[in-house]
């Protein structure tokens, strides 16, 4: 059973005896009961007083209207509260908050999530997922967030698993099986919700983990009452999808031509199709205006593009679709609309994951249209129609690019550089020669989300400089082990820092202004009405930025280095500003002389709040 602790001022005994009756009665009496509707969520990004989905609306600009903080007072803010999460589980700390009706909701390593007062920090309620010790985390034990919708939350677990809670009392509402942990499916990025703009009908959707343990991937939409799915849409070429428990259509050409043959295999397919990637891990973006769902679908497995080429073949032939791309996909029946692919037959672990931020763009010919834009891990920037899945723009956003020289507009591909795909082994080898790639497997820039400011027109990018040292290894599927065919050793592309927060227009690609840290950036960032940006550092700081300039403003050390996306919200005529702090990710666990050099760096467990003292709002 997992355990859920309720903050209850009552005798122990009168507590337990009426432990629901005791919960409702909190919720009610606090004045947290207010359900969330759609209509909530669909203006989140306009509203200042809740944060209800992942990215500050359904847009994920990360952009806010609040601007009682402003580049004039913003070094004056102070720690309003701070709570720890407590116990042994200090590491991995990448959530967003959400906030409603005077409660922040925050999820922590191990699949655990809280309840908090948000003008106090004093805890409502808990819950602890309690986890088998067979699961398979490949990037650390961390969660990115949840959703919340009528009277519930809703986040996933490290042993694939969803879960509703009240989100008055942390009860358990319902709790879903996706997938087997034991074969490397897990779920860390935090669900959406959606509204069907043909059928009327709001849902829940997430995505899987797992790609590095050769997972298929899937998006999943579920009823948010029972938990029930409604579809089902695989990543995989050719795999089926499911409508209301049946089987749909396969995704792409059921004879998934992008994958090589196998006329040996059960299947007709070679290995890789069966265990082929593309996971969905982080949360979906929607475009309300053409009834969208789009999300980022990560890397083909394995990491080693060899084997996902026919013997003797060019991996020009060979994409593995649908994987490290963006999937545009219909609501209503979890078809997919368009498919944008950013590194076909992906060979350098570049996924395709990292957000989706819709805003209104102007092409060259100087026709509006709402797009995406997306910082990808292969160092390029692209800007896509939402509705068409064209490309519209692409440009790079960080130093050093090797493995292409630059995007093709007309076609959407990459312009290989050759050498820069590892050559197999020699035969009698079990590794073959090295190559230098930049950027590496972990990103021009990572999972932690950019923001985009409505008022300069700029998108504000936590990126790294770095690079890696990239060869073939001998592969073979294995249930629950590692999947990958390669090997790594991140390394500095500069002496004087890694990490780069860098201003850019989307139109031009220019830099507007850049920001050096001397270790890797692994938070997201904030942007304000009050032309102040917002994000945290690894060495703990959290730091604000004019948003027009680029002068460093403020900054306050949080004790554990920082690696989520901050917050805002305004209550009761006060701005607060929060962020979770504890240090873990990918970074110490896969990042090579990275992972030397952030050694020093303290673990925790903590969401910080901040704002102006309460003597000087100006």
């Amino acid at each position: 059973m997992p355990n859920v602790t309720l903050l209850a001022k009552k005798p122990l005994a009168t507590a337990v005896a009426g432990f629901v009756l005791s919960a409702g009665l909190l919720g009610a009496s606090a004045g947290y009961a207010k359900p969330v509707t759609w209509e909530d969520i669909a203006n989140d990004h306009l509203t200042t007083s809740d944060v209800l989905q992942y990215g500050m609306g359904t847009n994920a600009q990360r952009f806010s209207p609040l601007a009682q903080v402003n580049d004039k007072n913003v070094f004056k803010l102070t720690p309003a509260w701070s709570y720890s999460f407590g116990d042994e589980k200090q590491r991995g700390q990448e959530s967003q908050a959400l906030v409603h009706d005077g409660v922040v909701y925050v999820t922590g390593s191990y699949s655990r999530m809280w309840a908090l007062d948000a003008k106090t920090g004093e805890k409502l309620w808990s819950y602890s997922h309690r986890l088998p010790d067979d699961i398979r985390p490949c990037c650390d034990v961390v969660n990115r967030g949840a959703a919340i919708y009528g009277d519930k939350v809703y986040f996933g677990t490290l042993d694939a698993r969803v879960v509703a809670l009240n989100k008055d009392t942390g009860k358990v509402v319902w709790n879903k099986k996706f997938g087997d942990h034991t074969a490397g499916y897990t779920m860390t990025g935090a669900p959406t919700v959606v509204k069907d703009g043909k059928t009327g009908k709001v849902m829940l959707i997430h995505g899987s983990s797992g790609d590095e343990f050769g997972v298929v991937g899937q998006l999943f939409a579920r009823d948010l009452d029972t938990g029930e799915e409604i579809w089902m849409r695989p990543f995989v070429e050719g795999h089926m999808g499911r409508l209301n428990g049946k089987d749909s259509t396969p995704t792409g050409d059921v004879k998934a031509p992008s994958w090589p043959d196998d006329p040996n295999s059960p299947t007709g397919k070679a290995e890789a199709w069966s265990h082929g990637g593309g996971a969905p891990w982080q949360s979906a973006s929607f475009d309300a205006a053409s009834n969208t769902i789009i999300v980022g679908a990560g890397n083909p497995a394995p990491w080693n593009g060899w084997a996902r080429t026919a013997e003797g073949g060019d991996p020009k032939d060979f994409d593995s679709l649908y994987t490290s791309g963006q999937v545009g996909v219909d609501p209503s029946t979890g078809e997919v609309k368009w498919f944008y692919q950013h590194t076909p037959n992906d060979a350098w672990d570049f996924s395709g994951n990292n957000e989706l931020v819709l805003f209104d763009f102007k092409d060259k010919q100087g026709k509006k249209g709402t797009a995406t834009a997306h910082a990808d891990r292969n160092g390029f920037f692209y800007v896509v129609d939402s509705a068409t899945g064209k490309l519209k723009n692409a440009f790079p956003f960080v130093d050093g690019i090797t493995w292409a020289s630059h995007i093709d507009l007309e076609t959407g591909r990459p312009v290989e550089v050759e050498g820069q795909r590892p050559p197999k082994p020699k035969a009698g080898e079990k590794r073959g020669a090295s190559v230098e790639v930049s950027p590496p497997f972990l990103g021009g820039k990572n999972w932690n989300p950019m923001a985009y400011s409505q008022d300069t027109g700029l998108f504000y990018i936590p990126a790294n400089h770095w690079k890696e040292d990239y060869w073939t290894e001998e592969v073979n599927y294995k249930k629950g082990s590692a999947y990958l065919g390669m090997g790594f050793r991140i390394k500095r592309l500069y002496d004087d820092h890694v990490g780069i927060l860098r201003a850019m227009d989307p139109a031009t690609g220019k830099v507007a202004w850049e920001h050096k840290e001397k270790l890797p950036l692994w938070a997201g960032v904030l942007a304000t009405k009050g032309n102040v940006v917002f994000t945290g550092t690894s060495d703990g700081f959290f730091k604000a930025f004019n948003a027009k300039t680029g002068e460093e403003l403020w900054k306050f050390q949080t004790g554990s280095g920082i690696i989520s996306p901050p917050i805002t919200w305004e209550q009761d005529g006060e701005q607060y500003i929060g962020v979770t702090s504890g240090y873990g990710g990918a970074v110490p666990l896969w990042g090579g002389d990275m992972a030397e050099l952030t050694k020093p760096v303290a673990q925790g467990g903590s969401f910080w709040v901040f704002k102006l003292p309460s003597w000087d709002k100006k």
